[in-house]
């Protein structure tokens, strides 16, 4: 008579080859580039700030809650999905990014797998790429933790935003490491209108 696993161990072996699966094909692999002394303080300045988050600000809250059903799917419980969203909002806000695009981007990068690993070496939720720990940040941060990676992703997006004198697609190429390609743009801007704007 042939064995039977349990639902238990079969849920966890899912579990276990959801998170050692590889991110999306278009997963980030930003570039490594010598940065001025100037910019490296402020990212780090950036990246190294963990003031805490307001979940009682009534526009924080108001968009979490018009926020959560469109994620909830992808949480194991409400909960969950609401403290996610206000650490988007508050991260992105924080970037001077829209909260919806970075959506977009995290959709596009990890499909919202916070242990996702790209076959470059991108990291959690954002993709980050490990090079800029040392380049901005402390050997102690876990990219695979929510808050850590939201920050560096958001930070490092804002900082290719500015570098791009506010050139979004370009912007978007870079941090993706294909700068000058349209098809890793193209994804996030359809992603960003067709499920993640306030319109979608």
């Amino acid at each position: 008579m042939r064995c039977r696993r349990p639902r238990a161990d079969l849920a966890a072996l899912a579990a276990v080859a959801a998170l050692a699966w590889p991110a999306a094909s278009l997963a980030g692999a930003q570039q490594y580039e010598v940065l001025s002394a100037s910019v490296r303080a402020a990212l780090a300045n950036a990246v190294n700030d963990r003031a805490s988050v307001d979940m009682r600000d009534l526009d924080t809250r108001a968009w979490v809650r018009g926020m959560t059903r469109r994620v909830a799917t992808r949480f194991p419980d409400e909960e969950a999905a609401r403290e996610f969203l206000g650490l988007v909002r508050y991260e992105a806000m924080r970037a001077g990014l829209d909260p919806h695009l970075v959506l977009a981007v995290i959709d596009i990068e990890s499909k919202f797998r916070k242990y996702a690993v790209s076959k470059s070496g991108a990291r959690g939720l954002m993709q980050v790429m490990p090079f800029w720990v040392k380049q901005i940040g402390a050997p102690k941060d876990n990219l695979f933790q929510e808050r850590i990676n939201l920050r560096y992703g958001c930070t490092i997006l804002r900082h290719y935003l500015d570098h791009e004198r506010g050139n979004l697609a370009n912007a978007l190429g870079r941090y993706n490491g294909s700068l000058g390609q349209a098809d890793y743009p193209n994804r996030v801007l359809r992603a960003l209108k067709e499920r993640w704007a306030l319109t979608a």
